[in-house]
């Protein structure tokens, strides 16, 4: 790419890669729409969703234009090829789709999470089961270092998981931490950035934050936390983006393992081992995985609707492949 990009913006804007139709473009807001309903429930990732409807390379590519040259271009106020240089219509596409999603899906999950639990961790542990097998079989030889790399994923989730939430500061220096530690695993498959807040004692205070985002001091934490977010998102992505192009094998079986050890945490059938008042409502604190209590019509659901997410992730993958 040229060092100044004198063309029209619309030149400039479909420069760089990205949906090159409204099609196109709707289904990559779809996609995100997914991701950023996963990233709202603890327990779930994005990043699993980026990797099987088969956007997540492409998706550390787009963050890692975000570099040094484009600020470069900013400081020149070559605003055009600054445009051409960042993935704009990839992001602007996706990050469309995350944001309806966090915004009106939110509140809608969290329902489901407390009237329905059962239901709705037997739809995500059938999805969840399903991209193993579709993301595992990227993978071209499982011997020797791909299978040690495949069991490190399955131990860090494991560990990752099981971790208890604590109590911890409200300093604008945590939540800056919180952003940065939490945005990385939001991009990683098998780890949710929910759940990592949760377990830095800080999910429900950032979104609660975001239910009155224009109270003054809502918006410092907003502003802290999504500066944190930023930062961790451009560092973390240059990392995985290095990895996956000198060890592609190595990096997609050991990103096979984080989900595969994260099943655990969606396993439908827990004990409630807490409970704790938050704004007025009862809140259920999950502790180890039960056994069904019995086979019902509440068991006979939950089993369909497993089955019927582990299926839509394969035809997802059939689907794409077809297109392809």
């Amino acid at each position: 790419m040229k060092e100044e990009f004198n063309d029209t913006w619309k030149n400039a804007f479909f420069a760089s890669p990205g949906p090159d139709s409204i099609k196109s473009a709707a289904i990559l807001s779809l996609k995100g729409l997914c991701m950023g309903s996963a990233d709202v429930i603890p327990g779930v990732s994005g990043g699993t969703v980026a990797l099987i409807t088969g956007i997540y390379q492409s998706l550390i590519q787009a963050i890692k234009s975000v570099d040094r040259a484009l600020v470069q271009r900013l400081l020149k106020f070559d605003l055009k090829g600054a445009l051409a240089h960042v993935h704009a219509r990839f992001l602007i596409s996706l990050f469309f789709g995350i944001g309806a999603a966090i915004l009106s899906l939110a509140r809608l999950m969290n329902y489901l999470l407390h009237h329905y639990p059962v239901q709705t961790w037997s739809l995500f542990f059938g999805l969840i089961a399903a991209s193993i097998l579709v993301v595992g079989k990227q993978v071209k030889n499982w011997m020797g270092l791909a299978g040690l790399c495949f069991i490190a994923g399955v131990l860090l989730a494991s560990i990752i998981v099981n971790l208890i939430p604590v109590a911890t500061p409200e300093a604008l220096w945590f939540i800056f931490l919180c952003g940065i530690i939490a945005i990385c695993a939001m991009i990683l498959p098998g780890i949710s950035g929910a759940f990592i807040l949760l377990i830095l004692g800080k999910y429900e205070f950032i979104t609660a934050t975001l239910k009155n985002p224009f109270l003054p001091q809502n918006i410092l934490v907003i502003v802290v936390f999504c500066a944190g977010c930023f930062i961790g998102l451009l560092g973390f992505s240059r990392v995985l983006g290095y990895l996956l192009q000198k060890y592609n094998n190595l990096t997609i079986a050991f990103l096979t393992g984080l989900m595969a050890g994260s099943l655990q945490k969606i396993w439908p059938w827990k004990e409630v081992i807490e409970t704790r008042v938050i704004g007025g409502k009862v809140n259920e604190i999950w502790g180890g995985n039960t056994m069904p209590a019995a086979i019902d019509a509440e068991f006979n659901l939950a089993i369909i609707l497993a089955v019927a997410g582990f299926i839509a992730v394969l035809l997802i993958e059939k689907l794409s492949k077809h297109r392809a």
